[in-house]
């Protein structure tokens, strides 16, 4: 997608203009509507169009109008233009003529701040996206067809400046959004670990762990979960070097689950397919990376990603299992398939003892309990530290993901107390199972102020929850952490 901003409307196609709620035109929408007698005031007049977000009104060309059709887009209240209410303007405008035929799109944003119409055009970038690689026969009609947004500001350079740090956040959630949409059998571990190598590109290190070294590691946690796949497991670390030389970085761990089967405790045959999304915490970390890098954010920051396959066979790991993590620590393994806190464990705790960071937040596709006790609309948040869960309760906020804080109680500590080992793998029953996980990963912390993010519910949608974010793969949490990092630890 191609994102101008132009100075004036020069015959447009399609051009979009903002209407706030009881159909109230924007002062360009006005005049428009003065110069043409009162031709878009008569076709609100004559339809339930009134200007709520959300809704659009595709109107024939009036006089005086330098385009073919005009586009009504509800923008709200016009006391409330806040980031998310000027992203969904833009996201509703793309979504309601993507597949008119025409190939150019102008959104009058006139009216608003140069900051403002940046934030339209990188809205329109994300919803826009569509991860069709695999598609061969679609029908012309069902391709979108816009391919540029021209974007009416009063200050082209200084929407061009504000633009360039939102167009990487948007690289790194569309990178997300593709690695969660790829299947299993293209995106495997060592695949993941050979395109998050290609981010170097960026500026960012990059180093790969094989088996072999992780087996010196003592990382037996992690390697346990992989062992009954053909698919060798990868450790990727992403290091981004932009704040005070020997400064504590600040440190993302994702789980990277590329395909998860249940191992021996398999999974029921049907939903199977969409488990190539059991790595949306791997993804969500590189997309961070990206976003900080391309941006080239104050801080350092690392990013760590366990890679794995969870695979049946006759080398598989079993229930019943003990395993030595790195940590020390012994697991016992009462179900295979709840393989992403042992992936965790050992990613963790290498994280906290080489590079001893401020803070870790690990991102996971975790558990089947967090979407029964948030539903499908929330992430949950588990942490050790005010200091870390709330910037991210804060900045989640600001960019439309939503994220819940759930308790870790210390009484809880009982259900995965195990009676031959450390610690076992799950607790007692579905009782509590998203708290249980958490406080499992929170023994290999090694009392680091840490977060756990289970984004099970939110890292793929069913429906699209928003104008800018598509069915399927969602890029969930990278824009959070972006965020985060810059309200708080870059201001």
């Amino acid at each position: 997608m191609k994102i101008e901003f132009v100075a004036a409307v020069d015959a447009a196609e399609i051009l979009a203009v903002p209407v706030h709620e009881d159909r109230v035109l924007a002062d360009s929408g006005s005049k428009l509507d003065e110069q043409s007698g009162g031709a878009l005031t008569r076709a609100m007049s004559k339809g339930r169009f009134v200007g709520k977000a959300g809704q659009t009104l595709m109107v024939a060309a009036v006089s005086g109008a330098k385009a073919e059709s005009i586009l009504l887009v509800g923008a709200g209240s016009a006391d409330k233009i806040d980031d998310l209410a000027v992203e969904a303007f833009g996201g509703n405008a793309y979504a309601a003529v993507k597949l008119s035929g025409a190939e150019v799109l102008t959104i009058d944003a006139s009216n608003l701040s140069p900051e403002q119409a940046a934030r339209v055009g990188f809205a329109v970038r994300l919803a826009a996206y569509r991860f069709d690689k695999y598609r061969t026969t679609q029908k012309p009609d069902k391709i979108p067809s816009i391919n540029t947004v021209r974007v009416v500001t009063s200050d082209l350079r200084a929407a061009e400046a504000a633009l360039e740090p939102l167009t990487a956040v948007a690289d790194g959630v569309i990178f997300a959004r593709d690695l969660v949409s790829e299947p299993a059998n293209v995106l495997y571990p060592a695949e993941f670990a050979r395109r998050v190598k290609a981010l170097e590109s960026l500026g960012l290190e990059v180093e790969i762990l094989g088996e072999a070294e992780m087996e010196k590691l003592g990382m037996r946690t992690l390697l346990g979960v992989g062992q009954g796949s053909r698919r060798e497991s990868q450790l990727a670390i992403m290091k981004w070097n932009g704040g005070e030389a020997g400064a504590q970085p600040l440190a993302f761990v994702g789980k990277g689950v590329c395909f998860d089967t249940g191992g021996i405790s398999i999974k029921p045959a049907e939903g199977m397919e969409d488990m190539k999304w059991d790595m949306g915490g791997a993804a969500a970390v590189t997309g961070t990376m990206i976003a900080l890098a391309g941006r080239k954010a104050k801080v350092n920051a690392v990013g760590v990603l366990g890679l794995v396959e969870n695979m049946p066979d006759g080398n598989a790991q079993r229930p019943g299992d003990v395993v030595v993590s790195m940590s020390g620590q012994t697991v016992e393994v009462i179900n295979t398939d709840a393989e992403g806190r042992l992936v965790l464990a050992d990613a963790l705790w290498y994280t906290q003892e080489r590079f001893k960071p401020k803070f870790m937040i690990d991102l996971a596709t975790l558990t089947g309990a967090m979407i029964v006790a948030l539903g499908l609309d929330y992430a949950g948040v588990f942490s050790n530290s005010d200091e870390v869960a709330e910037p991210i309760l804060a900045a989640s906020k600001k960019v439309g993901e939503n994220f819940w804080r759930m308790p870790i109680p210390a009484i809880y500590e009982q259900h995965i107390d195990s009676k031959i080992a450390d610690v076992k793998n799950t607790g007692n029953g579905r009782a509590g199972g998203s708290i249980t996980a958490a406080l499992f990963l929170q023994r290999f912390t090694n009392g680091v102020p840490w977060a756990h993010l289970d984004i099970a519910p939110t890292a793929w949608a069913n429906k699209s929850p928003s104008p800018t974010v598509p069915e399927g793969g969602v890029g969930f949490a990278v824009r959070t952490l972006d965020r985060m990092v810059a309200d708080t630890y870059e201001a």
